[in-house]
């Protein structure tokens, strides 16, 4: 007969035990999700629209299911933007229930973000503990790079929300020998190649690594259960890059990126080996968006600062852990976990080193959560093996590691508290590593080491508080107080741009071939940033332009008759336009200016047929000779009288030269 435990059975206290500590885990896991979700929306509203190029293809894609489902820039579906749509899907939903509105951009990315540090918590924890969970999580809630882009609208935020979601299943399809989850984690990844690409299959190798070795069932299920997760893979993703193919160009949107109009140039060129060779059909070339190529290049400048600060550490305890765990059976959990995250980190870290192509600095992003998951398995892996003077020597080698390399990344600004922090580190990492290697009483040792965290968060969280407090506009956005010019390259305490900085300037206006560039002055982004910091800071080179008042009157008269209310050079042009209007625009040349789309003929058919309404002269970075943005120019400026709205040269597509105010707009255009 089963009886009661009493106060006094040996029972109780363990059963009490248990209760508190779960009473502690939910609260303690709500409490990072809430810190997080306070971090990441904090005056989220400053950057206004953010990256407008984005912005604009949600709001196309809250007026039109079709351009929502190609990922069109317009509405029109002249021409999709340069990447594929899932992020698209998920803004462009946003935008279609809420309206349009910087909130609901910019939220769901901060949702997203939130998402990722809980999947990372609950990741570790699976393997490690709680505390260690709630420690990777606020390493990834605090990585500078990660505060940047959940508070951001490139696509990045949702595939690292994917690619850590699948890493999740993964550690459970190997627990379990379960190719059902398996299956799972391929057809995450293959959304995630429908969110940026073949970046989505960076962490493919380790994934599949730790499968192979760690899975409890016999080499040939293992095996089965792989060629499984990739058909998973191929199938998640297949199904929309075939119904692109499928589909008559004359029936879709022209694919941004590419010469020919093919979504597999996109994919295997622009943005797939290209970004590694440097040869990407279609854009300016890589000179300078590919400088530091190497080792150090994640460590140095601007990258240093948005994501190396545990990387030190996490490549020192990747290697110490493995070897921690060497006796363990081959189905070790916390092995197989290293290993996953240990080995995304180094592949996607490898990759970003050494690419020829184009590089930005917040890529840096996708390491933000194998490198805290890594650096703390690690050391939980050593923990274990406290009672060894050389597992104390490594953990206290790997804070000392991270320690020295904080002081030095404090040290490229400028700026105060930066300097002074700096002092502030060294003192708590010493604390930290005395009580690893000396025999401390046991009550001090736990706070000894709280120091040596804090000094390792310390530095990362002090940039991360100044990325919330600055406001990021454009396409070239960086984390920290150091900041990158319009070409990529680092240094340190950027001028912030509404205090005479290049992008308040218009960014390369006028020279560099007329690259446009300041936030539009029509969107909600016009007003100051706030927070700490306090200076927004724009894109640059790829931003788009200030669109005149009176100019959005024109356009935004009699809109609903045109399928296209105008056309201009430039996407970064048109969606400036059609955020200040609400109208769709044809951007010529696409994203970088170069794609031959839409051609003359279709454009002169469109003209013609009386779809477009007027044609806005910008002067843009697509408009060279020979080229068919140049093309279009050349051809309206011949058949079409140009008047001037708001210093904008503006030609009136339904009056051809020679006509009448009230001829007849289906006579025009349609011989060159």
């Amino acid at each position: 007969m089963t009886t009661l435990a009493t106060p006094a059975s040996p029972a109780y206290p363990r059963v009490i035990g248990r209760l508190r500590i779960r009473g502690w885990k939910h609260p303690s896991t709500g409490l990072l999700l809430l810190a997080t979700s306070v971090l990441y929306l904090w005056s989220l509203s400053a950057s206004g629209y953010a990256n407008s190029f984005y912005s604009a293809a949600a709001q196309a894609g809250a007026q039109s299911w079709k351009a929502w489902f190609f990922g069109s820039l317009d509405a029109g579906n002249a021409i999709t933007v340069d990447k594929p749509p899932a992020a698209l899907w998920l803004t462009g939903l946003s935008v279609r229930v809420f309206g349009l509105s910087s909130w609901s951009i910019l939220v769901p990315e901060a949702l997203v973000g939130v998402a990722t540090v809980l999947v990372v918590h609950l990741a570790v924890r699976r393997v490690a503990g709680h505390r260690a969970g709630l420690l990777a999580g606020a390493m990834t809630a605090l990585t500078p790079s990660a505060a940047l882009m959940f508070r951001f609208n490139n696509p990045d935020a949702l595939l690292l929300l994917l690619l850590t979601l699948a890493g999740y299943v993964v550690l459970r399809a190997t627990e379990k020998a379960s190719g059902r989850l398996l299956l799972l984690a391929g057809a995450l990844i293959g959304f995630g190649f429908l969110t940026k690409m073949l970046q989505a299959f960076l962490v493919l190798p380790a994934f599949a690594l730790v499968y192979l070795i760690a899975a409890p069932t016999t080499l040939r299920r293992r095996i089965l259960h792989l060629l499984g997760g990739l058909a998973a893979v191929v199938v998640s993703l297949g199904w929309w890059v075939a119904i692109v193919s499928l589909v008559p160009a004359s029936s879709r949107p022209y694919v941004d990126g590419s010469t020919s109009n093919s979504i597999l140039q996109l994919v295997f060129g622009y943005n797939g080996f290209g970004r590694l060779t440097g040869d990407e059909t279609g854009g300016h070339g890589n000179a300078g968006f590919s400088s530091g190529v190497g080792f150090l290049r994640l460590f140095q400048g601007v990258s240093g600062g948005m994501v190396a600060w545990l990387l030190p550490a996490a490549l020192l305890l990747l290697l110490a852990g493995v070897v921690a765990r060497g006796r363990a059976p081959r189905t070790d959990p916390l092995r197989a976990a290293l290993l996953l995250s240990g080995g995304a980190m180094v592949v996607t870290g490898l990759v970003f080193s050494f690419m020829a192509g184009i590089y930005h600095d917040y890529y840096t992003v996708a390491l933000a959560p194998w490198i805290a998951m890594t650096a703390v398995l690690g050391a939980v892996a050593l923990w274990h093996r406290r009672r060894l003077l050389l597992a104390r020597l490594g953990l206290a080698a790997a804070l000392a590691g991270s320690v020295a390399w904080a002081i030095v990344l404090l040290g490229q600004s400028h700026q105060q508290p930066y300097g002074a922090l700096r002092w502030v580190v060294l003192a708590l990492g010493i604390v930290g590593m005395a009580a690893l290697l000396l025999r401390w009483h046991l009550r001090l040792t736990p706070i000894a080491l709280a120091a040596g965290v804090a000094a390792l968060l310390i530095g990362p969280a002090a940039y991360s508080l100044q990325t919330v407090g600055t406001a990021h506009t454009g396409s070239i956005v960086t984390a920290g107080p150091a900041r990158a010019t319009g070409f990529g390259v680092g240094f340190p305490g950027g001028a912030p741009a509404r205090t005479g900085g290049f992008a308040a300037r218009g960014g390369f206006r006028g020279g560099f071939g007329g690259f446009p560039g300041g936030f539009p002055g029509g969107g909600p982004g016009g007003g100051p940033g706030g927070g700490f910091g306090g200076s927004r800071v724009g894109g640059g080179l790829l931003g788009g332009t200030s669109v005149d008042g009176s100019l959005t009157s024109l356009l935004t008269q009699d809109a609903s008759s045109y399928t296209w209310s105008a056309a201009v050079d430039g996407a970064q042009n048109a969606a400036s336009y059609e955020l200040a209007t609400g109208t769709s625009v044809i951007a010529i040349g696409g994203f970088n200016g170069t794609t031959p789309g839409p051609s003359l003929a279709q454009f002169e058919t469109w003209v013609s047929e009386g779809r477009v309404h007027y044609y806005i002269a910008s002067g843009g970075f697509g408009g060279g000779t020979g080229s068919t943005a140049g093309e279009i120019q050349q051809w309206v400026a011949q058949h079409f009288s140009a008047t001037t709205v708001g210093g904008t040269t503006v030609y009136d597509l339904t009056q051809q030269t020679g006509t009448s105010s009230t001829g007849d707009a289906g006579t025009t255009g349609t011989n060159a």
